[in-house]
């Protein structure tokens, strides 16, 4: 074992939906193959990057790394659509999904008109309790422990909100992931909350935010929304794609943005590097591009799809370490 100071790592998970099996893919490769060059000082997660993050940093904290791999297989294994009902009702909602992506008007409900709209918050808490003793989290959390982040929005206050550490509870990880559209707000501390998607997603700043001696060497990005298209987007469909691409793009780079200029400050002088410390920013990015309808598939096959894609990515951005 080397003699010299691990890297201190941060890993910030992009928000997507059912996507985000991709992120689970590509944290499960990094942690087979984690080791003592690194340690993981923070982890924070948007929506279904929430999910991700909390599983991980569960696993991690109350056992090892084969438990964090064990948590992210079962859960998603469990979301996954394999039942009859599940799988009509899978079948609809992305039916619905792409043809309101193509342009055809469809009848605009809201989900507190739908009286089973709650099912699905509800099945999502069960299966995150299932998996996360919530009211252990406080007694976990501490120095030695990587920081927990989760990023939504307070739609009363127009504010970003961030829960951290023992601030992570369902409804928190709940209100990360209520997309308004199809779920309820969620209420904390008095405040409605909604998707992270319209926020920080991922959250970045509270990740930087630390002590020193806490604050990441590198940044790893989980990006599940492209950066980068080929062309110019015409039809509805593609139009339809891209802004949700870019939408789910514009606070990351917002965020990313500032982590570089301060490198680039501190590389200019304008910050004392006794006080300041630079930060690689580094993404693991999907680099595929899927309709945006199937950020709601949770077919078993395409969930299985995502997974294998997000550990084909991690080997490789391993490799290029």
């Amino acid at each position: 074992m080397s003699d010299e100071s691990p890297t201190k790592v941060a890993i910030a998970c992009q928000g997507g939906g059912s996507h985000t099996a991709f992120t689970a893919g590509v944290l499960k490769e990094l942690l087979r193959e984690w080791n003592d060059e690194y340690e993981l000082v923070g982890i924070s997660g948007t929506s279904g990057g929430a999910f991700n993050a909390l599983l991980t940093w569960y696993g991690l904290v109350t056992a090892d790394a084969d438990a964090a791999i064990d948590l992210l297989d079962a859960f998603w294994d469990d979301l996954k659509a394999d039942t009859f009902t599940d799988i009509f009702t899978n079948n609809w909602v992305v039916g619905l999904s792409r043809i309101g992506a193509s342009g055809f008007p469809l009848p605009q409900v809201s989900p507190y008109q739908i009286p089973e709209a709650g099912g699905g918050e509800d099945r999502i808490r069960e299966l995150l309790e299932r998996y996360v003793d919530f009211d252990a989290i406080s007694d976990l959390c501490g120095r030695e422990t990587p920081e927990l982040v989760v990023g939504t929005v307070n739609i009363n206050a127009g504010d970003f909100e961030t829960f951290t550490n023992e601030d992570v509870t369902p409804d928190a990880i709940l209100a990360s992931a209520a997309v308004p559209t199809l779920f309820e707000a969620v209420e904390i501390h008095g405040h409605y909350h909604w998707d992270g998607l319209f926020s920080q997603n991922p959250p970045i700043d509270d990740l930087m935010t630390v002590d020193v001696d806490r604050k990441p060497d590198e940044l790893w990005v989980i990006q599940i929304n492209p950066q980068e298209r080929e062309g110019e987007p015409t039809t509805v469909e593609e139009i339809a794609d891209r802004r949700n691409e870019l939408s789910g793009n514009i606070s990351l780079n917002q965020e990313l943005r500032v982590v570089e200029r301060v490198n680039e400050w501190i590389d200019d002088g304008h910050l004392p590097e006794s006080e300041f410390s630079k930060t690689r920013v580094r993404r693991i990015e999907m680099g595929r591009a899927y309709h945006c309808s199937t950020k709601v598939d949770r077919s078993p096959r395409f969930i299985e799809e995502l997974v294998e894609l997000g550990e084909k990515r991690a080997a490789t951005f391993r490799s290029e370490r």
